[in-house]
């Protein structure tokens, strides 16, 4: 994924094993990291987990801490930058050393929770304040924060859309197919770039339009009481049927193998490929692309999910990855205060062109023609993340992970053989068996 801003994963239901204290602060399970009253009072060192490797290397974070400590300046604030932040957080939670504040990796399981991580505090009371909290939600208690939230959509070059004839954004998959048709017809562009071969574009970024086709809120959760997720009109069989009909009327790139996300910005920034399905972050990367290759930041729009329910468009909104104390940490006080400052004060989600955690605050700038356009915003229940995560993990499906997608373009494409129709009967087909060994 390198430098990628995003991950909005579901969370996967992997067991990690908790080692040895060795040193590190006392795992007690009730003891909450407590919002400290006082600043001057709290002290101490604390380490910062991120996935964010290119803001620790331009300073960027060091500059956030010089800000924090302002205010706490009895704290010093270290950051460690992981490439590959999955894998290796994964590792260094077989320990109790992973840092005083980091993201919940995907790899730890939403009833686990309390094992690893400081509770912040009630849901009741964390709710009235902050999106996402359904996220960490574990028996009444909250255990992380949202680092921003993101919308699901299609990040698209509007220039080269508009050259092509379409200036409407689509309303259904079919009217969607025909602009991307246009798209290569009228200008010799790749109309869709699937970014299929660093592989996490077609993973949890589909995943959540899960709720945006239906516009329910409930759509996820519904997920773990259905033997059928992609019958004929779910969300899941809209959504994964788009990307199959997109690349079998070779409409996306000629060959999937040699696709480069970083190389994919400057693509779309160009008007050499016509559009990606990404979340509302990815609206900042790709105006910073145009910007450093001399095109015009502007050209850059994003679109709805090309579905409309009742008339109106309907975008999930999702949490990206949650900000935790680790239950081991000597100095909680300092990591929640390190957390609270980060979420409400520092501005970060604005600058990141994200949607902020905070209720309060106002839709970003990169979303503002939802806003102008009345898209609704559906903030997706994670209230059954848990029982979907079982099912899924048994299923050996992925839903959040890339495997399954990239053999719904293999098969579009013929390098597999199979149709769109058996996949999907044999989608459910595992679905329902892994939902009854499941005891749903």
């Amino acid at each position: 994924m390198g430098k990628r801003t995003l991950s909005v994963a579901l969370l996967v239901t992997t067991a990690l094993t908790v080692a040895g204290c060795g040193g590190g602060g006392t795992p007690n399970a009730g003891e909450t990291a407590t919002a400290p009253l006082n600043p001057a009072s709290v002290t101490g060192d604390i380490t910062v987990l991120t996935n964010r490797t290119d803001l620790v290397d331009d300073g960027t974070m060091k500059k956030y801490a010089a800000e924090f400590n302002k205010i706490y300046p009895k704290v010093e604030v270290k950051f460690e930058g992981m490439t590959d932040y999955e894998g290796e957080t994964k590792i260094r939670m077989n320990t109790d050393d992973y840092g005083d504040v980091l993201l919940i990796p995907g790899a730890v399981a939403k009833g686990d929770y309390p094992k690893f991580f400081a509770p912040l505090g009630s849901a009741a009371s964390m709710r009235e304040k902050y999106l996402f909290t359904d996220r960490t939600n574990v028996d009444g208690k909250i255990y992380g924060v949202a680092s921003f939230g993101t919308a699901n959509g299609i990040v698209y070059n509007k220039a080269l859309w508009k050259k092509a004839g379409v200036t409407d954004w689509p309303t259904s998959p079919d009217e969607f197919l025909a602009g991307l048709k246009a798209v290569k017809a009228k200008t010799g562009a790749t109309p869709y770039y699937t970014n299929f071969k660093d592989g996490w574009p077609l993973s949890d970024q589909w995943t959540n339009g899960v709720g945006s086709v239906s516009c329910d809120s409930q759509a996820s959760d519904k997920l773990a009481e259905t033997d059928s997720p992609w019958a004929e009109g779910s969300d899941l069989s809209v959504i994964d049927g788009l990307l199959y009909d997109i690349v079998s009327g070779k409409l996306s790139e000629k060959d999937p193998a040699t696709t480069n996300w970083e190389k994919s910005k400057t693509l779309l920034a160009k008007g050499e490929i016509g559009s990606m399905l990404l979340g509302s972050w990815s609206v900042k990367q790709m105006r910073t692309a145009a910007e450093k290759a001399g095109e015009n930041p502007e050209d850059i729009g994003f679109m709805p999910f090309p579905a409309q329910s009742g008339g109106q468009f309907c975008s999930t909104l999702v949490s990206d990855y949650q900000q935790a104390v680790n239950i081991h940490s000597d100095h909680k006080d300092a990591a929640r205060a390190w957390i609270d400052w980060f979420t409400d004060k520092s501005g970060y989600a604005a600058t990141q062109g994200a949607v902020s955690p905070l209720k309060a605050d106002p839709m970003p700038e990169t979303l503002q023609e939802y806003v102008d356009n009345d898209v609704r915003m559906v903030e997706r229940s994670e209230k059954k993340t848990a029982e979907v995560n079982a099912i899924d993990n048994a299923s050996e499906i992925g839903l959040n992970k890339q495997d399954y997608r990239q053999k719904l373009v293999d098969i579009a494409r013929g390098a597999q053989s199979g149709s769109l129709e058996d996949y999907f009967g044999e989608l459910n087909k595992r679905w329902s068996e892994a939902r009854q060994s499941a005891g749903s």
